[in-house]
């Protein structure tokens, strides 16, 4: 019995917010290859929950039907056949939930619905929050939503049921009577009391073990108990002679006398070092008032010298500024005189220049219009000189890149290379001599040689020849067209005809290259700088300029000036103006000369004066002082006081580096801590000795041994109760291991039908690959070269493979009890590589041929070439 699904409505669904249908899906291969986030996996859960999820329920799952943010009622139409026979269902969820189905039995809704279908598709009532499959029958199995298939996994109870009846005639009566029910039920719960269903221990076997080990604790706790109060008596004896030590080590007095010792000599040293100070502030008292009456009388005998230094200067500054007073007024009367002569000869020169510009201007002039002429010759060179420049740069950008055409010529040794493997691996005939009649795929076949890659059919006569070339000829072939193919689509890509056209257009496209370079160097050569005009180097300033120009004039033409003539004015008043210049900077000169020699007679008379009258200040104001008269007597007094406080200071400072307050100091506080510690000392072991003797007080009354001795018996006791449960729970699994191994050699006949099915097709994905089936029908290990691999082990690209291919195996067993089967799988095949994905994509395709099978792939590469009914989700939407 077959299930198509022709037609799937959807209103509200998840991202189907609007409504939404497709239609006209056929009975084989249906494929959907769609983008990812497009709807191809709500699709899938789309129809689970229109056949299994109860329309009335509120669980997790159905909330989260609705779209997000939307509290509508989401609504689900399906058109199916099964066996041949209209199936048609609505059904709505959360807001008015309603389900109708009608089929050839007529029409039934709510719950009669729901029962209805679930005996048409084997189903049972889901009771879960979160959608559980396994009781979705056959197609819970079938229906492959996205990394289902990543591990491969048995078949639920309601699949195993049924294929379990479908094989009872295969493989006979299973082993299961009344009395293996019966007897295993007993072993069973007597198993229960020991082992828990996964091997653990558990019960009998927890309480006898949980009974030694309170034992072997409370022996150990009253042991432990013992040995502490036995340390006790020897830690009190230990602590009590510390103690003693301790008490004998106080009352030693030998620190104390120390302590004493230091604390007057540090008494002396706090006084040394008073006295240090006041000998160096002695010291420096006596050094500060003979440092004072020296400096006052080194300056008087200064402001002696300098007295008599002044008065000798201004005296002969004085005779000398005399001897210069009749030079200076000469000097200013030859300076009155040149100067009048210059101001008459810069007039000269002025109207003479005057004339020199204007005529400059003039010559200017016509030079810029020579220029602007010449401009615009070179603009129009430039127009032309670009023109060839822009056509010359076209044809350079043509050019191939180098890789290109490696390229190229790679794909042109691939076509000699596959021509060759084609040549070498093909049947060559020859036909000579005057033949008349022979055909070759009904075709007359001429004279010569000829080469064939395929099946050939020659008639000679009456006689049929058939020609097979070697198998491999056929894949050469291909190879040789691949190549070609490759080869075309790069020229094509390129717009050129072949090798030789490509290589003819970068030839063509390198000489314009050089072409380009020398355009360049030309129209850098007709743009150059031109001071003239005021024009920068470029083409881009040439026609700037040349662009703002006004249309050119005819202009007549004007005489020039003698230049020449008025240069020579221009130089013969220049020379008489550098003359009177030259007489000017004489008579100042002189000038100056005779004013030079007498400003530093000037200056030293001032500079003398003006000693001599600080020399004699400095002498009024040191005589003046209280202490000048008695000067001689009080500084020899100071030299004697200054010389006894040095020697009372060196004493002081030897008193002091005897008597160091900071090491005293330290040695105080070294026998401080000794005694802290001592002290600390013999509080922590009196604490100690209290302790201890509360503790024996305490536990030395509580018949510690009688305790341990009572504990170590009743440890005797729970082991042995333990080895004899230990035994028991042996004894029940050994009898209940060797019922499961009798059952699992009757149940290794019933799994073989399953196998033989499963290893069709994985027989084509891994050639010499035999299979073990588990009990409950999932694919166990497989077994290659004589080595099993566990499926767990497997690649996840093989677990998927084998995932598919068993669930094809599976729907096989339920076509032939005739239930209801079609295969949906969501994105298969993700892992495989291109080999076996052909290899599974041809399983798929002949499998289509006795079921419906949908495939939802966002993979248009892997799945385009695939023959089948495509579906378009956008374009349905």
């Amino acid at each position: 019995m077959s299930l198509v699904i022709r037609q799937i409505a959807i209103d509200g669904f998840r991202k189907f917010r609007k409504p939404f249908a497709i239609e006209n899906l056929s009975d084989g291969l249906n494929i959907v290859i769609e983008p990812n986030e497009t709807g191809k996996s709500t699709l899938l859960e789309a129809l689970r929950a229109a056949f299994f999820v109860r329309h009335n329920t509120r669980n997790q799952l159905a909330q989260s039907f609705a779209p997000y943010g939307e509290a509508v009622g989401p609504e689900i139409k399906v058109s199916f056949d099964v066996d041949g026979s209209p199936w048609s269902l609505t059904k709505r969820f959360l807001r008015s939930p309603s389900l109708e189905i009608s089929g050839p039995q007529g029409r039934a809704q709510g719950d009669d619905a729901e029962a209805r279908l679930n005996t048409l598709f084997g189903s049972v009532r889901d009771t879960s929050r979160g959608g559980d499959v396994s009781t979705y029958g056959a197609l819970g199995l079938l229906w492959v939503a996205q990394t289902e298939a990543l591990a491969v996994a048995g078949p639920g109870q309601i699949v195993r049921d049924t294929i379990a009846s479908t094989l009872e005639a295969e493989v006979g009566s299973i082993m299961g009577g009344d009395a293996y029910r019966r007897v295993r039920q007993r072993i069973d719960a007597q198993y229960e009391l020991y082992w828990s269903p996964t091997g653990q221990k558990r019960g009998r076997q927890n309480d006898a073990r949980e009974r030694a080990d309170a034992a072997i604790a409370a022996a150990r706790e009253a042991g432990d108990r013992l040995a502490a109060l036995e340390r006790s008596f020897s830690d009190l004896d230990a602590a009590r002679g510390r103690l003693k030590i301790i008490q004998r080590e106080i009352a030693d007095e030998t620190d104390a006398q120390a302590r004493k010792e230091l604390v007057d000599s540090l008494e002396i040293a706090r006084a040394a070092a008073q006295i240090l100070s006041t000998r160096k502030a002695e010291q420096e008292a006596a050094v500060t008032k003979l440092k004072g009456l020296e400096d006052l009388k080194s300056r008087h005998e200064a402001a002696m010298i300098s007295r008599d230094s002044a008065t000798t200067a201004v005296e002969s500054a004085r005779a000398k500024r005399a001897e210069l007073r009749e030079a200076l007024a000469t000097g200013k009367a030859k300076v009155a005189a040149a100067r009048d002569d210059l101001e008459a000869a810069r007039g000269e020169r002025h109207d003479a220049r005057a004339a020199l510009a204007a005529g400059e201007q003039a010559v200017r002039l016509s030079r810029r219009q020579t220029a602007i002429a010449a401009a615009r010759r070179r603009h129009d060179e430039l127009l032309k000189l670009e023109q060839l420049h822009g056509e010359a740069k076209a044809r350079a950008a043509t050019a191939i890149p180098a890789k290109a055409i490696e390229a190229l010529e790679a794909n042109d040794r691939a076509v000699s290379q596959a021509q060759a493997v084609v040549d070498a691996g093909a049947t060559r005939l020859t036909l000579s001599g005057t033949i008349h009649g022979v055909t070759i795929d009904g075709k007359p076949m001429p004279a010569g040689e000829r080469t064939i890659t395929r099946p050939a059919s020659i008639e000679i006569g009456k006689t049929l020849l058939i020609v097979s070339p070697p198998a491999a000829a056929a894949s050469a072939e291909e190879t040789l067209a691949a190549a070609i193919h490759k080869r075309k689509a790069a020229l094509d890509e390129l717009h050129v005809a072949d090798l030789a056209a490509a290589r003819s257009r970068n030839e063509a496209a390198r000489d314009a290259a050089a072409e380009l370079r020398t355009l360049t160097a030309r129209i850098q050569a007709a743009t150059p700088a031109d001071d003239t005009l005021q024009i920068a180097a470029g083409a881009d300033a040439l026609k700037l300029f040349v662009g703002e120009l006004e249309p050119e004039e005819p202009e007549a033409e004007a005489s020039l000036p003698d230049m020449n003539a008025l240069a020579a004015a221009v130089e013969a008043a220049d020379t008489k103006l550098a003359r009177a210049e030259g007489t000017q900077d004489s008579a100042i000169a002189a000038l100056r000369r005779a004013e030079e020699a007498d400003a530093p007679l000037a200056l030293a008379e001032a500079g003398a004066l003006s000693d001599l009258a600080n020399a004699a200040a400095l002498l009024k104001e040191i005589e003046a002082r209280p202490e000048w008269a008695t000067l001689d007597v009080d500084l020899e007094r100071a030299r004697e006081t200054a010389a006894h406080a040095a020697v009372r200071l060196v004493e002081a400072e030897r008193n002091a580096s005897a008597h160091d307050v900071g090491a005293i100091n330290r040695k105080i506080e070294v026998i401080d801590a000794r005694v802290r510690v001592t002290a600390d000392t013999r509080t922590r072991l009196e604490t100690e000795i209290a302790r201890l003797e509360g503790t024996i007080e305490s536990e030395g009354g509580l018949g510690l041994a009688d305790r341990a001795a009572a504990a170590q018996e009743e440890v005797e006791a729970a082991n042995a109760a333990l080895q004899r449960v230990t035994e028991e729970a042996d004894t029940l699994k050994l009898l209940r291991d060797t019922l499961e191994s009798a059952r699992n050699e009757t149940a290794a006949k019933f799994v073989g039908p399953v196998a033989k099915r499963a290893k069709r097709y994985i027989s084509q994905l891994l050639p010499d690959c035999d299979l073990t089936f588990a009990e409950d029908l999932s694919l166990a290990s497989v077994s290659r070269t004589g080595v099993d691999e566990s499926c767990a082990n497997l690649s996840r690209g093989t677990q998927e493979q084998l995932a598919v291919l068993t669930r094809i195996a599976f729907a096989d067993l339920l076509l032939e009890q005739g239930k209801p089967v079609s295969l949906i799988l969501d994105d298969p095949l993700v892992y495989s590589d291109d080999g076996r994905l052909d290899t599974m994509i041809e399983i798929l395709t002949e499998a289509a041929t006795r079921m419906q099978i949908i495939l939802l792939t966002c993979r248009d590469r892997a799945f385009r070439h695939v023959p089948g009914n495509r579906i378009l989700l956008r374009a349905a939407a």
